[in-house]
């Protein structure tokens, strides 16, 4: 049986993270760090805070006392490290929050780790330290270049990108200078369940349902690799049950799509959707769905953001060859699952658009 620490367990990825976790080796020991910042939701751990194997503990990685304290008492031998400021906007507004967490939040978990791990008389049998890290830092691709590999040089063009790219190398260096057992992955863009609506696709269903603006930055035609979450859970799973220690693994979706078409397949997806449903069209009547109009008579184009890569992609043959990576999911089917999702779980996400975020979006898009 393990003791796994998740840090940023209540965000989007970590929670669904932890659902994945839990449901598939039920007699881990799992501890969620999360400091429940505007992204971070404790709800989005509901159906398993009861279970006696779990503990959520309210505490940010930026308190290197509390880690050192927290991974003695539970005798944590696995760190998934999700924890993170990740969104581009926000790096570009407000860019010290990004090195602080990305950056010395990173570097605080490491020294502790160390010090538990590699310098305590009551290190486990085995550790490892699992980085959870973003194609971003690879920069921008042109449109007939290769997909990024794991071999592909750093480039990141946004504070958000350079903060994790940093993460990236000090992760590696404790592998290399002091023997931590790491590993790291590489993912493209993700979409799934529990996603906070600042990010496109959530964004884009709540306002189509709300009968808000779709904005979509530049001409739309950037281009993103989308990888629905849990497919991702699975890469992770992969890469700590099975990857190479010190070893980089990118994980990706097989899905490049234009940022537009991304929008209009969402919307496509929604109207039909509506068609079959009536109740649909009471509870959501500033919808375009609900009257009888496409959701995407809503798209806008806005001012592009400053520094927007072009193109993400991502060639995830090393993780297929050597650990048995394939998503599961095509953008259609994932789509439909983030769909009904979403629309099962409204109250979830009215509760988390709170007044400050809406003026937050209304300022920045």
């Amino acid at each position: 049986m393990r003791s796994v620490m998740v840090t940023g367990g209540a965000g989007f990825i970590g929670a669904n993270f932890v659902h994945y976790w839990i449901d598939r080796y039920p007699d881990d020991r799992l501890i969620v760090l999360d400091a429940l910042t505007y992204a971070g939701n404790q709800a989005n751990l509901e159906p398993v805070q009861k279970q006696a194997n779990f503990r959520f503990v309210h505490g940010n990685i930026l308190d290197r006392a509390l880690i050192s304290t927290l991974m003695r008492e539970e005798g944590i031998d696995t760190i998934v490290h999700f924890a993170a400021e990740s969104h581009v906007d926000r790096s570009i507004h407000e860019p010290d929050a990004f090195i602080q967490t990305n950056v010395i939040g990173t570097h605080n978990l490491l020294m502790a780790a160390r010090e538990l791990w590699l310098d305590s008389d009551k290190a486990p049998a085995a550790h490892r330290f699992h980085h959870v890290s973003t194609d971003e830092v690879y920069g921008s691709l042109r449109a007939d270049d290769a997909a990024f590999t794991e071999a592909t040089p750093y480039a990141p063009n946004s504070p958000y990108a350079a903060s994790k790219a940093s993460s990236d190398h000090l992760v590696r260096s404790y592998h290399h200078t002091f023997g931590l057992e790491v590993t790291t992955s590489n993912c493209s863009n993700n979409y799934g369940p529990y996603q906070f609506p600042e990010k496109l696709i959530p964004l884009m269903i709540v306002n189509a349902l709300t009968g808000q603006p779709l904005p979509i930055y530049g001409d739309g035609k950037n281009i993103r690799d989308w990888l629905y979450v849990t497919d991702h859970c699975r890469g992770i799973d992969l890469v700590i049950s099975k990857g190479r220690l010190g070893a980089t693994y990118n994980i990706g979706g097989n899905n490049e799509w234009q940022n537009i078409d991304i929008v209009k397949q969402v919307c496509a997806s929604l109207d039909s959707i509506f068609a079959g449903n009536e109740e649909l069209s009471t509870r959501f009547p500033d919808a375009p769905a609900a009257k009888g109009r496409k959701s995407e008579s809503l798209i806008t184009f806005v001012k592009d953001r400053l520094g927007h890569d072009w193109r993400y992609a991502i060639d995830a043959t090393l993780a297929t060859s050597e650990l048995g990576y394939a998503p599961r999911q095509s953008f259609e089917t994932g789509i439909e699952l983030t769909l009904n999702w979403m629309l099962e779980n409204e109250n979830w996400w009215r509760a988390v658009m709170d007044g400050s975020y809406r003026d937050w979006i209304s300022k920045n898009y």
